[in-house]
């Protein structure tokens, strides 16, 4: 009897099972819409049918803290055969997951299994991120899943922005804010040029609010490319602006102006205590035989990079908190703000005026007339010194006294004053400053192309390389060289290698060898076909299906010129035709000449702004294919 019961519950389990399963397979316009979206957006597997984001307000009484619920709802579709994905949510000591939620299109319960694990990066060393995730499969074009997750942030400051796009193509997104007569916010919206949104004011049910609703319809997902702009450049985003708020009428700033924003960053720095002990016996050592100021401040710069390690370090408040300075020399180790703190401690004891400083890297595109969080993602240090202002970044390794990255050229800067705060922008260098000078002369030799080759470089082409010739273990500094300088290719043979002091940032490297090149020359009757280059610098480099402009990590200027001696007897019957092309951002050009006996192949490729724009990608796609053309091509010398 008891073995009947249970077959029978065991059938009308599998049934239901097999009934809910059916109920939730993809229905004919499932499928329908699956095929639509797949031919708008051929390169995605899944899609988001629709994306709705919901943020209101709240305040806790006891923190006198405004607070954050945002409610993410989405309903996804594959759009593929089939899909494995992760949905996923981030969170912090400043925030939590109140709502992680997974269901079928018919409302039931996924019942994946949702893991809460704490973040983990190679660039990060302390920190208090975590994250929900749940690994999903969508076994059928057209299956499809509702999520919801509901994250609440304790303090408002802390929710900055929203984007439109995501990980995946939407057909609909909607933005809601719900906005309180009691907090005055200001909605930033940005890069909605081209973008057909739809915005609508409303007030709120009660009669309390405004709500501000935002709709935009097919949008790509963020564009899965190497090298591009910052994120805040190229997506259209609400900037959250939360200015002050009101309580028992009594009115109080959050981030109404970048003073106010100042001020609650020098608070930060105002309860460090600073004990400079452990660092005097330090400093004295590193200035007490200089003779100059510019020595001084140069030793204890150049330490600084040389000694403290840099790990971010992003845990609660201390993402935005200096270390003490103590700390940083006793460890040797800090985040940019620790390294920063260090070097103004360092240089006070020292007897200069120096100042912490905030500043977003080119990757961010707001500056300081935006008082948010969101502004900025490093410091730096500033010493005021005879009138000037020097700005030294401790996390640039092998950067030269009064240089400066790229990643921070021409942005402004936070410099703190006392009570007060000064704005001030980093200077900007030309591409020149980064100049590689390549000088071959060379001649035949048998088969074989033999010379001697000098090669200078400057800026941040020096830097780069000194960062990495010095993170080598001393055994393997002369195989880098060496590889280094034959590109790896087992048929360029260098020797007798002279170079400049690879210690020394303030100078210019130069490098200097003889070379002895197999295979790059062949002959036939009374011809000798000559392969020139065996740098081929930009080989390849087109950009094609892009859709971002393409970022350098710095201005380029290369000036390459070889001379290669006419064997006697010979004359040249073949050269490459020149080629060129320039536009604002780039300039590029290979000539060959002859001069008396000798064939000049200059090249000269000059990347003005560290980018290539999307407009520029026609002209420089077509430089790039004849320059491989070029490469392809060999010069034929023909016997007299």
């Amino acid at each position: 009897m008891i073995k009947n019961i249970f077959s029978i519950f065991l059938c009308l389990t599998l049934s239901l099972s097999a009934f809910s399963q059916k109920r939730i397979e993809p229905t004919t316009e499932d499928i329908t819409l699956a095929n639509s979206l797949k031919e708008q957006f051929p390169d995605d597997n899944v899609a988001l049918i629709s994306s709705k984001d919901k943020v209101t307000f709240g305040f806790n009484k006891r923190d006198k803290k405004v607070t954050v619920l945002h409610h993410v709802s989405e309903n996804m579709i594959n759009i593929d055969s089939r899909a494995d994905i992760q949905v996923y949510h981030f969170y912090d000591g400043e925030s939590t997951i109140e709502e992680f939620e997974i269901k079928y299109r018919n409302q039931k319960q996924a019942n994946f299994h949702v893991k809460d694990d704490a973040y983990t990066s190679d660039d990060l060393f302390h920190n208090d991120s975590r994250v929900k995730y749940a690994t999903i499969d969508f076994p059928l074009k057209g299956y499809r899943y509702l999520t919801s997750i509901k994250k609440h942030y304790k303090d408002i400051k802390y929710f900055t922005k929203l984007y439109f796009n995501g990980d995946y193509p939407t057909a609909k997104k909607t933005i809601r804010i719900e906005v309180p007569n009691w907090l005055d916010m200001e909605l930033k919206e940005l890069n909605f040029e081209g973008y057909d949104i739809d915005k609508t004011i409303s007030p709120n049910q009660n009669g309390n609010g405004k709500i501000y609703t935002y709709t935009l319809n097919d949008i790509s997902g963020m564009y899965k490319e190497e090298a591009t702009p910052g994120p805040t450049y190229i997506y259209p985003h609400i900037l959250i602006l939360a200015k002050s708020y009101t309580n028992n009428n009594e009115t109080v700033n959050i981030f109404k102006e970048t003073q106010d924003l100042y001020n609650w960053y020098k608070s930060l720095v105002n309860s460090l205590e600073n004990d400079v002990t452990p660092i005097k016996a330090k400093v004295k050592e590193l200035t007490e035989n200089a003779t100059s100021d510019d020595e001084k401040i140069k030793n204890i710069y150049y330490w600084v990079q040389d000694n403290i390690r840099y790990i971010a370090f992003e845990d609660g408040i201390a993402g935005f908190k200096p270390d003490e300075a103590a700390n940083v020399f006793t460890k040797r180790y800090g985040d940019c703000k620790g390294m920063a703190n260090l070097t103004k401690q360092m240089l006070i004891e020292a007897g200069f005026d120096a100042r912490l400083t905030w500043i977003g890297t080119k990757r961010i595109a707001y500056d300081y007339s935006t008082p948010s969080l969101s502004v900025d993602n490093h410091m730096i240090c500033t010493l005021f010194k005879d009138g000037k202002t020097i700005f030294l970044d401790g996390t640039e390794k092998f950067n030269a006294f009064g240089e400066y990255a790229d990643r921070i050229q021409g942005k402004q800067v936070l410099i703190e004053n006392g009570d007060d705060y000064i704005l001030e922008y980093v200077p900007s260098a030309e591409a020149a400053f980064n100049k590689e000078q390549f000088d071959f002369s060379l001649k035949l030799s048998e088969d074989n192309i033999i010379g001697q080759v000098n090669k200078t470089f400057n800026g941040e082409s020096r830097s780069s390389l000194l960062y990495y010739f010095n993170s080598l273990k001393n055994d393997k500094k002369d195989e880098f060289l060496e590889y280094y300088l034959n590109k790896g290719n087992s048929n360029i043979k260098v020797s007798n290698i002279e170079t400049s002091d690879l210690q020394n940032r303030d100078k210019n490297i130069n490098i200097a060898y003889n070379v002895d090149v197999k295979n790059a020359v062949s002959s036939f009757d009374n011809q000798v076909y000559v392969d020139l280059d065996f740098d081929k610098e930009l080989s390849n480099f087109v950009l094609e299906e892009r859709k971002t402009d393409y970022i350098f990590s710095s201005k380029k200027d290369l000036e390459s010129t070889t001379r290669l001696e006419i064997p006697q007897g010979y004359n040249i019957s073949h050269l490459p035709e020149n080629i060129s092309v320039t536009n604002d951002n780039f300039d590029m050009s290979v000539n060959f000449s002859k001069e008396n006996n000798v064939i000049i192949y200059k090249k000269q490729f000059r990347i003005k702004h560290a980018k290539i724009e999307t407009a520029d990608f026609e002209k420089w796609n077509g430089f790039i294919k004849k320059l491989d053309a070029l490469y392809n091509e060999q010069i034929i010398l023909t016997k007299d």
